[in-house]
């Protein structure tokens, strides 16, 4: 079976890897304490969707080089930092070890795909 083509930055598999776990995320960050409101649960979200975001900034700038792996490595900055917070999560006990463990795992394997691509952009930039 052959893949289809990628047309959008939502077609990238990194891309819906970061969404679905920045879902997950706002699920769960809605049991955290309310005096975490405008700290721990707006940091989190913040990081957790600024991946995605910066994603499709890069898509959209895969003209320039420099430009595309600079939103690409926004978004790896973005993705760390979530897994910081996921850190401070687990050690408040707002998130189970294990929750917590699955989802810096997933942010483990968005980091490495990024640090992947940004080591090789060529295949990813339009051509002139």
């Amino acid at each position: 079976m052959e893949k289809e083509p990628i047309k959008s930055h939502e077609d990238l598999e990194v891309y819906k890897m970061a969404f679905d776990v920045a879902m997950k995320i706002f699920e769960l960050s809605k049991k955290f304490p309310v005096e975490e409101k405008y700290s721990l649960i707006d940091q989190i979200r913040r990081s957790s969707r600024s991946v995605c975001a910066n994603l499709a900034e890069a898509w959209r700038k895969r003209r320039y080089e420099a430009a595309f792996v600079a939103k690409l490595s926004d978004s790896e900055s973005e993705a760390a930092e979530t897994q910081t917070w996921l850190k401070f999560a687990v050690k408040c006990n707002y998130l189970d070890v294990e929750t917590g463990r699955e989802i810096y795992g997933a942010y483990n394997r968005i980091l490495s795909i990024l640090v992947t691509i940004i080591n090789n952009p060529t295949p990813w930039l339009l051509k002139r």
